[in-house]
C-alpha cells in the first residue's frame, strides 16, 4: 500500500500521490483508499482568482468560497456538490492551501451514489512534499494542467 504511482496517458508518465489506503476495489468512505476501476472525468472546478481558465475537454466551472462537498453517508447529499454553510459534514473547496485550484470531479460512486461506498475522489493538485491523499489522485499543478490540456476525459487506476 504505497500512496505513490504514475498516471500514463498517450505515453507519457506523470508521477502520482494516491490515496494514504492504497488503492481498492471495495471503496469505503474514510478508508483513504484510492477506488481502483476506470474514472470518467465528470467536470472540472478552478480557482479563477488564482489561474486562467484551464484549457480542457471538460465542462469548467469556477469555485466560489462557498462551494463545498457533502461526505456524509447519512446525508440526502452525499457525494454531491453543496452550498456552504450545510449541515452535514463537508469539505470545503475553497482551499487556502492550493491543493484544489484545480478539481477534476471522478466518475466514483455517483451513478448511483451508495451510502457509504466514498465520496469526493477528485484529481487535484498534489501537496508540496507529495505526500498520499485521503482517496483522491493528486498530480504537480504543471502536470495536472497539461493533462488537462491533453484533453483527457478518463483515468485508469489500476491495483498492483
Amino acid at each position: 500500500m504505497h500512496p505513490a504511482g504514475r498516471l500514463v496517458l498517450q505515453g507519457r508518465a506523470f508521477p502520482a500521490c494516491l490515496g494514504r489506503g492504497g488503492v481498492s476495489l471495495r471503496k469505503q468512505e474514510g478508508d483513504g483508499a484510492t477506488p481502483v476501476g476506470v474514472l470518467p472525468l465528470r467536470r472540472l472546478f478552478y480557482r479563477a482568482d488564482r489561474l486562467a481558465i484551464p484549457a480542457t475537454a471538460l465542462p469548467r466551472e469556477p469555485l466560489s468560497p462557498t462551494d463545498g462537498w457533502c461526505d456524509d453517508p447519512a446525508d440526502p447529499d452525499y457525494n454531491r456538490p453543496v452550498r456552504l454553510p450545510h449541515a452535514a459534514r463537508h469539505e470545503e473547496l475553497w482551499r487556502r492551501d492550493g491543493l484544489y485550484d484545480l478539481i477534476g470531479v471522478l466518475g466514483w460512486n455517483d451513478d448511483p451514489v451508495r451510502p457509504g461506498d466514498g465520496s469526493a475522489i477528485f484529481l487535484h493538485v498534489a501537496s508540496p512534499d507529495f505526500g498520499p491523499t485521503e482517496g483522491c489522485v493528486a498530480l504537480r499543478r504543471e502536470h495536472l494542467l497539461e493533462v488537462l490540456a491533453m484533453g483527457v476525459t478518463s483515468l485508469r487506476v489500476l491495483a498492483e
